[in-house]
């Protein structure tokens, strides 16, 4: 029985949800739960209800819930110095601590590390940060940016252009010019089914030089890519889609972006996506597994080649003319420290990768030959299930996502969250790094259940 209905009419009454249906969430006809509590990796809500966050949030609840470790740093940071800001030089000892920290973990070759609050922010300063230097280099043509389609970015007008799913464009008069997509490098979708992995690889590769060449390759200044797909679809990419992709913009002079939002601090079961397959960023985005999302913080990692001319534009132009009030905000680098610190004790990186593996191979085992899961993939601690009508044409639900929500809503009737990706019948899994096998079975059996009592 609910309680306190109070605070749930406040819920409808005064809380504008982000990517909610805002009317049926108003009428009372949408969902609702009011989250109170939190250990390890599982939630409690008001009513009294457990259940096991098998998206750890948004991707971020990555060293889990309850840990007092990051909740003291937040404390103590908060009460010797609540906040104070970055520019012109001013600096905190959490601040200055973290950054030293991040960049210790960093892919070789960055050189300095931005805060930021979210990732949607830090991929607005991406494209800044790029465009600034494109403009130090002598060439304002150079400005256009590839993303993919079904890529995630952020919500914002730059960030949410680069989004490649209409969801984040529709009504929003997005994308917005200058921002490109390149076909998505998910297999399972590939436009003939005969194709083999290296020849879709082939196509993609094609697909992106072949749009390049019409746009002409002095007006593309930065590629932009998640090393796995993630809200999307959790789609890893064909082998040798990275280093293929990676050969085309050394050829001409163009960024890479490596958007780890999802993948970065050990998502992977490596600390970076980048170590994981062998990328070479210009800019890296971070934000979720920052902080495991104790306290808002992102950041831009950025290369050493884009360092050096953004020092000399400001030799040339003066200070750069950028910041967020809240920028390396002291609580947030405080609950990062405690953060990073804990995802080296307890070997979550490594967990990630074993756990990761055990979930999709149990998966497998349950669903595998299942008449309406078209696919099952995944990589470190990343699961998806991709359900589908008809095994054999790979076709789509009509309308598409009338299934995966469903199914979704079953799961958390019986205790499991996970999450139905947008625009797809896709069943998305993204636990926190510390999941136990008892907890990966948990997972995979509610999901075996939900599943059929939905298609039964």
């Amino acid at each position: 029985m609910l309680t306190n209905d109070q605070l749930a009419q406040w819920d409808r009454e005064s809380f504008f949800h982000p990517s909610t249906h805002l009317a049926q969430f108003a009428r009372g006809e949408a969902p609702q739960r009011i989250v109170t509590g939190g250990e390890g990796c599982h939630i409690t809500d008001r009513d009294g209800n457990r259940l096991l966050d098998g998206f750890a949030g948004l991707y971020c609840v990555n060293v889990g819930y309850g840990r007092r470790q990051i909740i003291d740093a937040i404390a103590r940071q908060a009460s010797e110095l609540a906040y104070y800001h970055a520019y012109l030089g001013h600096g905190t000892e959490a601040s200055i601590t973290l950054s030293k920290m991040v960049m210790d973990r960093a892919p070789k070759g960055m050189a300095r590390v931005y805060f930021g609050l979210g990732g949607s922010d830090a991929n607005e300063t991406n494209i800044k940060l790029v465009w600034y230097y494109n403009n130090i280099r002598g060439l304002p043509k150079k400005k256009k940016i590839i993303s993919r389609w079904r890529g995630y970015h952020g919500s914002g007008l730059m960030s949410g252009s680069l989004t490649g799913l209409e969801l984040f464009h529709k009504k929003f008069d997005l994308p917005l010019a200058g921002v490109l997509h390149a076909a998505a490098p998910d297999y399972y979708r590939r436009p003939d089914a005969s194709m083999t992995e290296a020849e879709f690889t082939a196509y993609l590769l094609k697909d992106l030089e072949d749009l390049i060449q019409r746009e002409g390759p002095d007006t593309i200044a930065a590629f932009i890519g998640e090393p796995v797909l993630g809200t999307g679809g959790i789609t890893p990419p064909p082998a040798g889609y990275w280093p293929g992709v990676q050969a085309i913009l050394k050829r001409h002079d163009i960024l890479l972006i490596v958007d780890e939002v999802i993948t970065g601090f050990g998502r992977l079961g490596s600390m970076f996506g980048s170590d994981h397959y062998g990328l070479e960023p210009d800019l890296i985005t971070i934000a979720k597994g920052l902080t495991s999302a104790y306290a808002p913080l992102s950041g831009s990692i950025v290369g050493q080649r884009m360092w050096d001319v953004l020092c000399q534009g400001t030799d040339e132009n003066g200070a750069f003319g950028h910041g967020w009030t809240y920028s390396a905000h002291p609580i947030g680098a405080a609950a990062g420290i405690a953060n990073l610190t804990l995802i080296d004790e307890l070997g979550l990186v490594e967990n990630a990768a074993r756990t990761g593996a055990y979930l999709r191979a149990r998966m497998a085992e349950a669903l595998g030959d299942h008449p309406n899961v078209g696919d099952i993939r995944g990589e470190g601690m990343l699961c998806a299930v991709e359900l589908t009508p008809n095994r054999a044409t790979r076709a789509s639900y009509d309308p598409v996502g009338s299934v995966a929500g469903p199914v979704v809503a079953e799961m958390a009737r019986r205790g499991v969250i996970a999450r139905a990706m947008p625009q797809a019948d896709v069943l998305g899994f993204a636990p926190p790094l510390c999941l136990t096998e008892d907890e990966a079975d948990t997972i995979v059996r509610t999901t075996t259940e939900a599943l059929h009592a939905t298609l039964r």
